[in-house]
């Protein structure tokens, strides 16, 4: 493909990006497939002459299409939203052209330095504390900052390695020899709630370190009591604490832990203290929501996904350290092949922040977001979710068939039909059945698709407004 070929396929391309959001609320959020549908209408191995752009574009709309769940659709409620955009798109597409492999600042240092300023207008955007900030008001760089990673259970993983290299740092200084420490490597545990991501215990099982699952109180929150006493239980075994993880917005209820309790006992006991804000931080864009954070400018560590509820395309996850010392020694491998910037503090090596060697250009979308919407824009997004979500639970309240699950504070409407309207009270199996096939009914019409969750045993429905459209 020419340069001439490019430019004419590449607007056929836009115009059907265009036509696909224009015409996506009237789409079937989940295809009506059946596994192994594709294997069926495509060749087992690719072609062994080139085939026309044409002949794929059709493919595309007559085979690929009619399988795809349409996470874009204004009737998509499962999980949370892909948030998406033109503007990010149009950053994309410059990441595309570009095409780095952004493993150091001498790899490209205007990704590099457009990541650190794009993170610090994110950090300043949500409010959060100067610690985060990677450029001091003089210019300088601080030790902590922002990078953005592809997801949040990444991100997870690299914190948990670096409170790894924190918790050794401390056995060494107090005596312990190396043979002594690599002992200890197995009896390391982590801290999550029964309510936490299943990324940090997949975090866990990836380190080979224990976790320990701590059960949430009624409001299905980690309490400092909680984590308090499975800590003493685990030290009186033998076990070595060295990693926390709080809730900012969890996924079943979007409930919020207690996040200076759990400060409090991080600081006491030499945790690293990771806060998961992967949905829900977004809204502290707006100032009304900051004051549910209180105790976040405590941590070592916190991530929230713009690709969730910030108009950014998937994938686009910020993370921020308060402090990357143990981030980068926990990360970096030092190779004859991979030059750093050692002693400039102002070349920062991103490889060493992360997982992968290498790193996309993902700056630019959200670069593209954060200018083409402004702060006002951004605000605007979010509360008018938050005022559908609230729109949404005064009409299940109103008709009488259905109970809240949980408090809706952001875009989440957790609900059940209420056993009461069934006079099925106490009937446990029976009031789970008939959720079941409620949720069941509501996607077999196709019109919207919707997920549901356990609580304490029971089942409900999930309802997260966050879809741009």
């Amino acid at each position: 493909m020419n340069t001439d070929e490019f430019r004419k396929y590449g607007k056929e391309v836009v115009n059907t990006v265009a036509d696909y959001y224009d015409n996506v609320n009237n789409m079937k959020p989940f295809p009506e497939v059946e596994p192994g549908f594709l294997f069926k209408q495509l060749p087992w191995e690719a072609p062994f002459q080139p085939e026309s752009f044409e002949a794929i574009q059709q493919d595309i709309e007559t085979k690929i299409m009619p399988g795809m769940t349409n996470w874009q659709s204004g009737n998509f409620y499962a999980w949370f939203s892909s948030s998406s955009s033109f503007p990010a798109m149009l950053g994309e597409y410059y990441s595309l052209m570009f095409n780095i492999i952004g493993f150091s600042w001498i790899g490209s240092p205007a990704a590099t330095e457009l990541e650190i300023l794009v993170m610090d207008w994110l950090a300043k955007l949500l409010g959060l504390d100067k610690r985060y900030l990677s450029l001091n008001v003089d210019g300088t760089m601080n030790k902590g900052g922002g990078s953005i990673q592809t997801t949040a259970s990444e991100s997870l993983v690299a914190c948990m390695v670096a409170g790894r290299e924190m918790m050794f740092d401390r056995l060494r200084k107090n005596g312990m020899s190396e043979d002594e420490i690599d002992q200890h490597k197995y009896k390391l545990v982590a801290y999550v709630s029964d309510q936490t991501h299943c990324s940090g215990e997949k975090a866990a099982n990836i380190l080979g370190c224990k976790v320990h699952i701590i059960q949430s109180d009624s409001s299905f929150r980690l309490t400092k009591q909680a984590l308090h006493k499975a800590i003493r239980e685990d030290k009186s075994n033998g076990l070595v604490p060295f990693f926390v993880c709080g809730s900012f917005g969890t996924t079943n209820t979007s409930a919020i832990d207690d996040l200076n309790g759990i400060a409090d006992v991080a600081e006491a006991e030499h945790l690293w203290y990771h806060v998961d804000a992967a949905y829900a931080g977004a809204a502290l864009a707006c100032p009304e929501f900051r004051n549910l954070a209180h105790g976040i400018e405590r941590v070592d560590s916190l991530n929230i996904n713009p690709h969730k509820w910030l108009l950014t395309n998937f994938d686009c996850s910020a993370l921020w350290v308060a402090d990357s010392t143990y981030l980068e020694k926990g990360m970096c491998i030092k190779r004859e092949y991979l030059p750093q910037n050692e002693g400039n503090t102002m070349a920062r090596e991103f490889s060493n922040w992360q997982i992968p060697l290498g790193k996309r250009f993902r700056a630019l979308k959200l670069w593209f977001v954060m200018r083409m919407y402004g702060v006002s824009g951004i605000c605007s997004h979010i509360r008018s979710h938050v005022e559908q979500a609230k729109w949404l639970e005064r009409q299940l309240m109103e008709n009488g068939n259905f109970e809240i699950m949980a408090p809706v504070v952001f875009g989440l409407v957790v609900f059940r039909i209420n056993p009461g309207a069934l006079n099925l009270q106490g009937n446990l199996n029976s009031i789970n059945r008939i959720n079941i096939d409620f949720i069941r009914r509501i996607n077999g019409e196709g019109r919207i698709f919707i997920m549901n969750t356990l609580l304490n045993e029971q089942v409900a429905l999930r309802a997260p407004i966050g879809a741009v459209h």
